[in-house]
């Protein structure tokens, strides 16, 4: 049975705005910059500044990113051993003030 892709949605509380151009640029290259066996291994990346919302849902988050994976597997090395997500999570840390993320297998109904 092939395994089903891993969608991941990572939101981020950025209180400074000014710091969000360069976090959204740090996921342009993240697709070809992280590396398995010397070899792209992340389906797709982007980011992207969360709209202000006046009924507060957004709840604080100020940036959505998702990433798409083969496996959970290519996601757990992305979580554990990728060099390209170890340099945007310390370039990242002290400007966020909240993180969370959820992962999903994707399945030909979805539309995420």
């Amino acid at each position: 049975m092939a395994t089903k892709p891993i969608n991941r949605v990572t939101l981020f509380k950025i209180p400074n705005k000014g710091d969000i151009p360069a976090i959204l640029d740090k996921y342009t290259t993240l697709a070809v910059d992280a590396k398995k066996d010397n070899k792209p291994y992340i389906l797709s990346a982007k980011a992207s500044q969360v709209i202000d919302d006046p009924a507060g849902r957004n709840q604080g988050y100020t940036v959505a990113a998702q990433t798409c994976f083969a496996s959970l597997d290519d996601m757990k090395f992305y979580d554990e051993e990728c060099e390209a997500h170890k340099a945007i999570k310390v370039f990242l840390k002290p400007k966020a003030e909240g993180v969370m993320t959820v992962y999903f297998e994707a399945d030909s109904t979805s539309n995420l």
